[in-house]
């Protein structure tokens, strides 16, 4: 079972194993439209298309009208409909890729284990380093026989947003926001038209996770850089822009062998939603 990361190579000899299923989660903030563009141009063989914004997120207004943010999470039942479509079953081996450092893949990951499923794992490298080793791609989409995923226990915790709030007074949790750190000082009006962050937040970007080539640093250093932000996993939170390059950074714990830090799935979207809450700027 392969939990965390998974090479290009090993990725290679199972393409055609019937339990496993590669998804394919390349998307662009910007451009809705460029993940599927990109797929349809060309991906790994057998890999099947998985959308951020409808698949992998639930509707941005909950039933009492409030935000919820760019990527809410999906409704559990929804989620294991969409996957079961997917081929996907209780002994199914799922592996995750974008072209992106892992930055969507990782939501994937996370996602599975949200319900309770634990064999999922994001190519390291992603499309990069698959065609860096000379694999090939296809053109051609397939669609599998539907799946039997159970919905289980979930292997990972969530915060809400008052949870988020009531800790700025309580100060139990360390918060790390995971967006670029010009966005965390407020500084890239773009993509945040509310800019800056949780009050008491720490910044770590989630590229700074990767190696130059974009594949993930070892166990070891990735343990020695998450050291300074908080002293024990369970009692920090991630965040990011709407809860997506968050799971980045909860993957890179894992890897680093520090699970058990929670998501806060509506993150800086979410927060600022309501104009009541605090927000912070600059490099504090």
């Amino acid at each position: 079972m392969h939990t965390t990361l998974i090479d290009a190579a090993t990725l290679s000899q199972h393409l055609q194993d019937p339990k496993w299923v590669i998804l394919d989660c390349r998307h662009d903030l910007m451009h809705p439209n460029a993940g599927f563009d990109s797929f349809a141009i060309g991906h790994i063989e057998g890999a099947q298309f998985a959308n951020i914004d409808t698949d992998l997120s639930g509707a941005k207004t909950g039933a009492d009208g409030k935000f919820l943010g760019r990527h809410p999470l999906p409704g559990r039942a929804a989620l294991i409909e969409t996957l079961r479509g997917w081929g996907i079953s209780d002994d199914t081996q799922v592996v995750a890729y974008d072209a992106h450092g892992g930055m969507f893949a990782a939501r994937l990951w996370w996602l599975l284990r949200w319900v309770g499923h634990p064999a999922v794992a994001v190519l390291n490298g992603g499309l990069v380093a698959w065609q860096s080793a000379g694999l090939p791609m296809v053109t051609h989409a397939e669609r599998r026989t539907p799946g039997s995923l159970s919905e289980k226990s979930s292997l990972v915790p969530t915060v809400s947003v008052d949870d988020v709030l009531n800790n700025l007074s309580t100060q139990a949790r360390t918060v790390v926001d995971a967006r670029a750190n010009d966005r965390y000082r407020g500084e890239n009006e773009t993509i945040d038209p509310v800019g800056g962050h949780i009050p008491g937040a720490k910044n770590r970007f989630f590229k700074d996770n990767l190696t130059a080539d974009g594949r993930f640093k070892d166990s070891a250093q990735l343990k020695a850089e998450f050291a300074p932000l908080f002293d024990e996993p369970s009692k920090a939170i991630m965040q990011c822009g709407s809860g997506v390059t968050a799971c980045h950074n909860l993957l890179a714990l894992e890897v680093a062998g520090l699970p058990g830090a929670a998501l806060y799935p509506g993150s800086w979207s979410e927060w600022v939603g309501d104009t009541t809450r605090p927000v912070a700027t600059g490099n504090h």
